[in-house]
């Protein structure tokens, strides 16, 4: 199999990875307050590639999270994946960043849900539900953390990701919650993903695929 390069830019975390079969090569990560997406993707890649000590001729497939995140890092790393793809005649496969954070989470009680948590501001989230074994349970869609979740649809569950660490406090009052501080969307988890669908034959069409917001913008019209 050749080498999949991967990309991650649905949070503040701007990620790449390349690997193959199972093996991760090289990585770089960025993650600071803002998005440094649009001033470091690219750097990022080319730093990963370097480290690999593969060129771009050596890649059969780039893979991309498509979501739900922000609209502004989703729509600068679906375009970055869309143009290597292109340009290099090569599959484009993308990945639902939840399922990438799923895949992220090391080893949890196999008895609770599993619930990656992106942060939507304030003190809401996007999230879907998974059984340990990575099945997902619901739709990925928006949700208000507060107590009575926390008490009610969410207990017996592990929380993780930015969304979830934002309410460690909420947490510390839910004992049937457990929240894994530090779980980021990393490429390389991602590319264990799209490795499968690559064996599989489950490509993206270039000109289709789009990123999955989580919700509508919200868009406001300047005062006359």
């Amino acid at each position: 199999m050749a080498a999949i390069l991967a990309i991650e830019t649905a949070t503040h975390l701007c990620s790449v990875a390349v690997g193959r079969e199972g093996s991760l090569l090289a990585e770089r990560n960025e993650e600071g307050e803002g998005f440094v997406h649009a001033e470091k993707l690219h750097v990022l890649v080319a730093a990963t590639m370097a480290g690999a000590g593969l060129r771009f001729a050596d890649l059969g497939a780039v893979a991309v999270g498509i979501g739900p995140g922000s609209y502004t890092g989703l729509r600068i790393g679906l375009s970055a994946a869309k143009g290597f793809a292109h340009a290099l005649g090569i599959p484009l496969l993308g990945v639902g960043t939840l399922d990438i954070l799923n895949a992220a989470l090391p080893g949890a009680d196999p008895h609770l849900v599993r619930r990656p948590m992106v942060d939507a501001r304030r003190m809401e989230v996007f999230t879907a539900a998974f059984t340990a074994a990575g099945r997902p349970l619901d739709s990925p869609g928006p949700l208000v953390l507060d107590e009575a979740w926390a008490r009610g649809p969410g207990d017996g569950s592990v929380v993780f990701g930015d969304g979830a660490d934002k309410a460690a406090a909420l947490w510390a009052m839910a004992p049937g919650i457990v929240h894994v501080p530090g779980v980021r969307p990393w490429a390389r988890a991602l590319l264990g993903l799209a490795e499968v669908r690559s064996r599989n034959g489950v490509v993206d069409d270039l000109a289709y695929l789009v990123p999955l917001y989580g919700k509508e913008a919200a868009v406001t019209r300047p005062r006359s």
